[in-house]
């Protein structure tokens, strides 16, 4: 176990962020030579890799997922493995979740599964919401589809090592949305010569409300940023943006929000004379779980004694793993990271060491118990 906190404390160490994680993958590649896994998959959805262990018998395919990515926040905390990188750090755990996945394969090479195949998936750009997508898209993920995908993710405000589950959804999925507006820019004085953004901006604004009554299910539309012209007060601005986080609990209610909002939007556009381009950016999946998945999860807990609560709602932020459910029976469940522990995202936050052992034991016997035929 000393080991992989070693492990753990040189990837905080030396962070990288989403679509940079040429480093760290070569670093937990270094680590697998030596556990000699029956397959390996470099470069997958870009940075990615996946390692296989093969069982005697055929059997399921069972996928355990990390992430490789840091963050691009300076870390204001004082641990004496300290991100050696200025403003990138380890901020939500992840350095933490690959020792976990490290430490399941040190497990598998010492004994193989008694039957189906065990992939262990290192995969990049959780943060961005491109990773899962580029590894679903990445062809050679094709060959190599589980029957099942877990994954773990640590929460602070939680007792340490307590199990959060959730029947369904439990995570929101989002999507970042610029919608820009192009008018005409004329003299302060005369505004009514230009076509000023503004009103058309603002009107966007306040009719958020009126769009999320309008659907059935939770919805959520966040300002982030709005733009408008620049500070020249000779002039009337002739284009401006507004930035929103959309988020919703069902993946049909989010895709009506941005069918709404787009609505919204253009109508807005037309009315004042104005071009008007959207973007999406680090878009993420609903986070579903699937009854069959739980099932073997819930079991595994159970089995090892731990502490279980049933979140009562989803949790609003998103997941990348959330993409996965799209594609095979998939499980997210979370692992308490103290009561008292910074919040992920936090400068000062920073894994809990503990966590290691037992996120390998829940792993270990979600595995075990397949490949033994138990469910």
């Amino acid at each position: 176990m000393n080991s992989l906190i070693q492990l753990r404390h040189s990837l905080h160490q030396n962070p990288e962020i989403a679509g940079e994680e040429n480093q760290t993958a070569q670093r937990i590649l270094e680590f697998f030579k030596s556990l000699e896994p029956d397959d390996v998959i470099e470069g997958l959805g870009g940075t990615g890799l996946a390692f296989t262990f093969k069982g005697k018998k055929p059997g399921n395919r069972l996928l355990f997922r990390c992430e490789l990515d840091a963050l691009p926040i300076k870390e204001r905390g004082n641990p004496s493995y300290k991100s050696q990188v200025n403003g990138k750090a380890h901020l939500c755990g992840h350095d933490g979740h690959m020792a976990i996945i490290c430490g399941l394969g040190e497990k598998l090479a010492a004994k193989r599964p008694e039957s189906g195949e065990v992939m262990l998936l290192f995969q990049p750009a959780e943060e961005t919401g491109e990773g899962a997508k580029r590894i679903l898209k990445d062809p050679r993920f094709g060959f190599i589809l589980p029957d099942f995908a877990f994954a773990l993710h640590n929460l602070p405000g939680y007792p340490l090592h307590q199990i959060i589950t959730r029947q369904g959804t439990f995570a929101a999925g989002s999507t970042g949305v610029i919608y820009s507006f192009e008018g005409k820019t004329s003299h302060a004085a005369h505004p009514d010569h230009g076509i000023n953004p503004a009103s058309a901006i603002s009107q966007l604004v306040l009719d958020i409300p009126t769009v999320i009554e309008g659907l059935n299910g939770f919805a959520l539309a966040t300002v982030i940023q709005i733009a408008l012209g620049s500070q020249a007060f000779g002039t009337s601005a002739g284009s401006g943006s507004l930035s929103l986080t959309l988020r919703a609990f069902d993946q049909d209610v989010l895709e009506k929000l941005k069918s709404q909002m787009e609505e919204k939007a253009n109508s807005l556009a037309k009315a004042h004379g104005l071009k008007l381009a959207i973007s999406y950016q680090e878009s993420f999946a609903v986070s579903t779980n699937h009854p069959k998945a739980a099932a073997i999860a819930e079991t595994a807990f159970q089995s090892l004694g731990l502490e279980i609560v049933e979140n009562s709602d989803p949790f609003r932020w998103s997941e990348d793993f959330g993409l996965f459910s799209q594609y095979c029976p998939s499980y997210l469940f979370g692992l308490g990271a103290g009561e008292h522990c910074p919040q992920l995202h936090e400068p000062t936050y920073d894994f809990p060491d503990e966590l290691i052992e037992t996120g390998i034991r829940v792993f270990e016997r979600i595995m075990r118990d397949q490949s033994n035929g138990k469910s």
